[in-house]
């Protein structure tokens, strides 16, 4: 397959205008370390116009039928359906993510943005029977949703375009505006849809796209008081960060994770250890559900472990844009670093490595730890690397303490043939989404994603952010006038 060719230099994208910026950065490949493009680094003049843009923007969009809506998402599926090998390559070259596994979320991203095509007509109100209270008599009364305004989208590097798609899709299916900044490392596939929205008949200034340092550009968007919502996917520090600056306007943030399954005695390990590898390595464990906590019945440890260690043995690392590849470079050297010192760690407390705890360049080889204590690293943080963790224990019940022993309550999952036993554990553990017989790390993009504890507040899934962007007026007639 011939690589997409990307433009060396990016420019802003402001009020349906491409504009150069005062000043760029080198953006390098994860994998190689050549430089991919240049991009703009935008200043506060330059965020303060993509702002103004959208505020201005404002009434156009909020007076766009739904119906005219739905159809510039659907015409942007179908510019995304056209381009999908060129979507693909883009994210697996800017983010190192294998390209079968890029495939797979350039689907997800075409179903999202169908979602919130749909989602554009479904925005309903209701009636109210006031006379169920004295005094209500003779009075019509309903309510309706309307838009809050300018969305304020900040996203993560690790999907670059469908967690993009979770704050863009709805946002224009409720007649919204938006400014977008999207990762410093994985600015490219935003900046490309943006020529595709453009194409797609979107009214200028209901996107911009303006990438750029956190402290000058996400500061200015999170705090500019004609900014409605801040929407924001990353870490639990930047998410605490962002809500003590945001004063009241809404936020939606969809923080960390350590993300847990549970093995039952019943369970038959042969069905699930490939579904377990694939949750704990797939894009290197760069993945807020990632598998990072594996606690498995004493009487099936021994074999588990083993079964577990061989099929990750059998994974691909490698060059991202190689179709063979299972595992490639994690985001940056620094992330390398960050993951071998907490192994290494682990391994002086007494964890045992069975696989893994190396490097070939910036991939981390996927690694597997057993014997680890809670208050390691790599049990209580986000590793946001290939590194699993699998401990034995002696019942489902403990099983669900050491789940809840975290920070973090994103999703877990448990396996077992008891239904009674699975859906005793649904009301214990303290997360956003139980996975019964399946991984954590299982979303599809209309059910409601979201967490607990430092996992952040408010839901995506198309329908549920749709209710975050939108705001409830009743109106009341009074018929005695």
């Amino acid at each position: 397959m011939a690589q997409t060719q990307v433009s060396k230099k990016q420019s802003l994208y402001i009020n349906g205008e491409w504009k150069e910026a005062e000043e760029y950065t080198p953006l390098y490949s994860p994998y190689s370390g050549e430089v991919i493009a240049e991009i703009p680094k935008a200043s506060i003049k330059e965020t303060e116009e993509a702002i103004e843009a959208a505020v201005a923007a404002q009434k156009t969009m909020q007076k766009l039928p739904a119906h005219e809506r739905s159809e510039i998402l659907y015409k942007l599926v179908n510019l995304l359906e056209e381009n999908a090998d060129k979507a693909a390559e883009i994210i697996a070259l800017e983010a190192a993510k294998p390209l079968t596994t890029a495939k797979g979320e350039v689907a997800r991203t075409i179903q999202t943005y169908k979602f919130a095509a749909q989602e554009a007509g479904r925005i309903y109100g209701e009636t109210l029977p006031l006379d169920a209270a004295p005094g209500g008599e003779n009075r019509l009364a309903y309510t309706k949703h309307e838009p809050l305004g300018v969305i304020g989208a900040i996203t993560p590097f690790n999907f670059p375009m469908n967690l993009v798609a979770h704050k863009v899709g709805p946002a224009i299916a409720t007649g919204n505006t938006v400014v977008l900044k999207p990762a410093s490392q994985t600015p490219i596939s935003s900046y490309f849809l943006a020529e595709l929205l453009e194409k797609a008949g979107l009214p200028a200034g209901a996107l911009n796209v303006v990438t750029g340092s956190g402290r000058v550009v996400g500061d200015r968007i999170v705090t500019d008081d004609r900014i409605s919502m801040i929407t924001f996917t990353g870490s639990p520090e930047v998410g605490t960060e962002i809500r003590s600056k945001a004063g009241l306007k809404r936020t939606t943030l969809e923080l960390g994770s350590n993300a847990a399954v549970i093995i039952d005695e019943d369970t038959d390990i042969d069905r699930v250890i490939p579904r377990c590898v694939q949750g704990a390595f797939g894009f290197q464990g760069q993945v807020c559900i990632s598998l990072q906590r594996v606690y498995v019945h004493e009487k099936l440890y021994d074999t588990f472990v083993e079964k577990f260690v061989a099929k990750t043995k059998e994974l691909i690392t490698g060059d991202p844009l190689d179709e063979k590849t299972d595992v490639s470079a994690l985001i940056s050297e620094k992330d390398v670093d960050r993951v071998l010192a907490w192994i290494k760690e682990a391994e002086a407390s007494g964890a045992e490595v069975k696989t893994g705890a190396a490097r070939e360049g910036n991939i981390v080889l996927p690694t597997v730890l057993t014997n680890v204590s809670p208050e390691m690293k790599v049990s209580c943080q986000e590793v946001f690397g290939p590194t699993v963790l699998i401990n034995s224990v002696s019942s489902v019940e403990d099983a669900v303490k050491e789940v809840n022993n975290s920070r973090y309550g994103l999703q877990a999952g448990i396996y077992t043939k008891d239904i009674y036993k699975a859906l005793d554990v649904s009301d214990e553990l303290e997360v956003g989404g139980v996975m019964i017989n399946d991984i954590p790390t299982f979303r599809v993009d209309h059910m409601p994603y979201g967490g607990v504890k430092e996992s952040g507040t408010g839901r995506e899934g198309i329908k549920y952010a749709v209710e975050e962007m939108t705001e409830l007026k009743l109106v009341v007639v009074n018929r005695n006038a």
